[in-house]
């Protein structure tokens, strides 16, 4: 928060730019538009846009761990970086599984005050949700074809992510700059010695723990959205024309780096 102090060249002394204009806050406050006069729409509309904003952070951020380890060289600035943003990344998705009680305030009866409106919408068509799950491994080609309500500009996203490298990518990227064979059938190999001598690999062995940290909490999101959703609907049909906790429920398990799962059980 902008402390709103003047010293020095600092504070509203002469300035020209306000804190609301520099957060171009009398757009950002003009975009919940609910539909209905129902009380909690706009809970439900702030959440959501609250998603995406986080969201577009999070690519923002994970786009540049995976360029930095894809071109680190075995650098330890660009691998300290990417350590770096892979803790806030872990902080950010924490705040995401937080705000799912906010929005489980709302009670099925409320809900379903405004919920027919919102057809055919429905999350199953946030984009950059589709981006994370692309540029974290978990890539599907059938999602593009399915938003049919995505722009242009929104489907060249999809098909960018769909053929640039994964977090995976990078990761394997920075082992073979170390030396580490990345084949399937040496990978395994590579990952116990890292995990066995981190004086050597400490940087590399930090970097796996924070995509495992990802993957976990991507996990966890997943899974206490699909009982949320359950507590509000039931299994009742999406908005979208999904089959709605069936198919939440469905993805719960899906693991981005079965590699770094595995490891575990060769420890």
């Amino acid at each position: 928060m902008a402390d709103g102090i003047g010293t020095g060249g600092f504070g509203e002394e002469g300035g020209r730019l306000s804190y609301g204009g520099y957060l171009q806050l009398d757009v950002l406050l003009s975009q919940q538009q609910p539909q209905s006069g129902a009380h909690d729409e706009l809970l439900f509309i702030s959440i959501h846009q609250i998603y995406e904003l986080w969201f577009k952070l999070l690519l923002h951020e994970l786009t540049t761990v995976r360029d930095l380890l894809l071109d680190s060289g075995g650098d330890p600035d660009a691998m300290w970086r990417a350590r770096h943003l892979l803790r806030r990344v872990a902080q950010i998705e924490q705040v995401l599984i937080a705000q799912l009680p906010v929005l489980e305030t709302m009670t099925p009866q409320d809900f379903l005050d405004f919920r027919s409106l919102l057809a055919p919408a429905s999350g199953f068509q946030s984009v950059q949700f589709r981006e994370l799950e692309f540029l974290s491994g978990l890539k599907d080609p059938a999602f593009a074809n399915r938003l049919r309500a995505a722009t242009d500009a929104e489907r060249a996203r999809l098909a960018r992510r769909l053929e640039e490298p994964t977090l995976w990518d990078g990761y394997l990227a920075a082992l073979a700059a170390r030396g580490l064979p990345t084949d399937d059938e040496r990978l395994q190999t590579s990952l116990v010695a890292i995990a066995r001598d981190r004086a050597s690999y400490g940087d590399l062995w930090d970097v796996a723990e924070g995509l495992l940290s990802h993957d976990e909490l991507s996990a966890q999101w997943r899974a206490l959205h699909a009982t949320v959703v359950e507590r509000q609907i039931g299994y009742k049909q999406g908005t979208g024309g999904s089959t709605g906790v069936t198919y939440l429920r469905g993805r719960r398990d899906f693991r981005f780096y079965p590699p770094l799962w595995e490891l575990r059980t060769t420890l």
